[in-house]
């Protein structure tokens, strides 16, 4: 059984950082390219970013482009998020999320809260 455990989110001030991390089991992680999406309230869930399989590649929604950052450990089966220079637009509830054999796998999604 595919599942993702997600932790790292919590409160921070405008301006800090934090790292989310998600960490896969039931599956071959190296096989599969990983996303993380967020959901603000009162809002539909929008991607994020997206890391291939090797981590050879990513790509970013342009909300975050340069303040976020991908990346992935193949052997730890975890794919990170770091977030620097947050904003109070930055507060949603972060999931990451991979496609396995056409169907969608998320985590339990993790708070993000930015405010001072």
């Amino acid at each position: 059984q595919v599942q993702f455990v997600e932790s790292g989110g919590g409160l921070v001030q405008p301006g800090r950082s934090l790292t989310l991390s998600c960490v896969g089991t039931g599956l071959t992680f190296s096989d599969y390219a990983m996303r993380w999406y967020r959901q603000a309230p009162g809002k539909e869930r929008e991607f994020v970013a997206i890391i291939t399989a090797a981590g050879g590649s990513t790509n970013y929604a342009d909300s975050v482009k340069g303040r976020f950052t991908i990346s992935r450990d193949n052997a730890k089966n975890t794919v990170y998020l770091q977030m620097k220079s947050l904003k109070p637009e930055d507060t949603a509830v972060y999931y990451c999320n991979a496609r396995v054999h056409l169907d969608d796998y998320w985590g339990q999604g993790n708070q993000v809260t930015v405010s001072s």
